[in-house]
């Protein structure tokens, strides 16, 4: 959904519509702007996804600056907010500590902290908003992995996640996955605060990763799924776990390791056979992006899950 664009707004009216639309008044926060009222200029974009709000602007150079004084007129429900930086080096300061974040960098703010936040320039970024109680991590901890998330080793496995949500918001508004979508990034950064936060020894990380482990193994399988030489060896490794612990966990969620692999393949296979961005690529070349080594494999595969041949998928997209 849009929410504003500033070029249908008239030039001196456009700070305020700036500060409406970005900070909500249950919200409040200072704007300072880099341009004049006359070279401001902002899009930004909001979704629903199970339960997570998701926002995104990209805008001309503009500071938020946060106090304590703001901090005590929160909503009623305090949210934390995690965001991707896709356009511009983008400017923090939480707990007296200064970063510069970009495209690779996760940034995490609570409601209930203090911050400054911005960029010069024209930018953009993609927040998702999260439950404070459902994330349940205290504001302290919160601001303390804030500072060090890349310390953590699931920084990357939760970017790479992050940006998957991020790729197509629109489209998962309506998917009826979207709830448990929404209850594992909540999972995962969860995991990630806590790890980052606390020495990995601590019993609170030990908890939250044996309480996450689950996740963590089908998210990362989802991330690797082109990877043919994903065997079970390579993901027990990425999670510093043995093949049996690997074989157990998975039964314990009646999962068959080797047929799900198959079903994930054949569903990311479908999903990209009915995008039209793909109509480029042939059908052995989908096939070899989703793991599969052999096309007729793939094609027999298909047929037998979907009841239909991969072309006559795609086909039945076109018509």
């Amino acid at each position: 959904m849009l929410l504003l664009d500033l070029n249908a707004v008239r030039p001196r009216e456009r700070p305020e519509a700036f500060h409406h639309a970005l900070t909500d008044s249950s919200v409040p926060n200072d704007v300072v702007h880099e341009e004049p009222a006359t070279g401001i200029h902002a899009r930004m974009e909001a979704w629903r996804v199970g339960g997570l709000d998701l926002f995104a602007t990209r805008n001309s150079g503009f500071e938020v600056r946060r106090t304590e004084r703001h901090v005590r007129h929160h909503r009623s429900h305090p949210v934390v907010s995690v965001s991707l930086q896709t356009e511009g080096t983008h400017r923090a300061e939480v707990g007296g500590v200064r970063r510069l974040l970009g495209p690779d960098d996760i940034c995490v703010f609570h409601e209930l902290s203090s911050r400054v936040y911005g960029w010069s320039g024209d930018g953009a970024s993609q927040a998702m908003m999260l439950d404070m109680n459902r994330l349940g991590v205290p504001p302290d901890v919160v601001v303390k992995a804030s500072a060090r998330l890349r310390a953590s080793p699931m920084h990357d496995l939760v970017l790479n996640h992050l940006r998957g949500v991020w790729r197509d918001p629109g489209r998962l508004e309506g998917d009826p996955g979207a709830p448990a979508l929404a209850a594992a990034t909540t999972e995962l950064v969860r995991a990630l605060l806590l790890s980052a936060a606390h020495a990995e020894e601590a019993p609170e990380v030990r908890s939250v990763m044996d309480e996450t482990l689950l996740t963590r193994v089908k998210t990362y399988v989802r991330h690797h799924l082109a990877d043919r030489e994903l065997t079970p060896e390579r993901i027990a490794a990425a999670h510093a776990i043995s093949v049996r612990r690997l074989y157990l966990l998975l039964s314990e969620a009646g999962i068959s390791l080797e047929q799900w692999l198959i079903t994930e393949r054949l569903a990311k296979a479908r999903q990209m056979l009915a995008a039209a961005r793909y109509d480029r690529l042939t059908v052995a070349a989908v096939a070899a992006r989703c793991g599969f080594s052999s096309p007729s494999h793939f094609s027999r595969r298909f047929r037998a899950e979907y009841g239909r041949t991969p072309n006559e998928w795609r086909r039945t997209r076109q018509e």
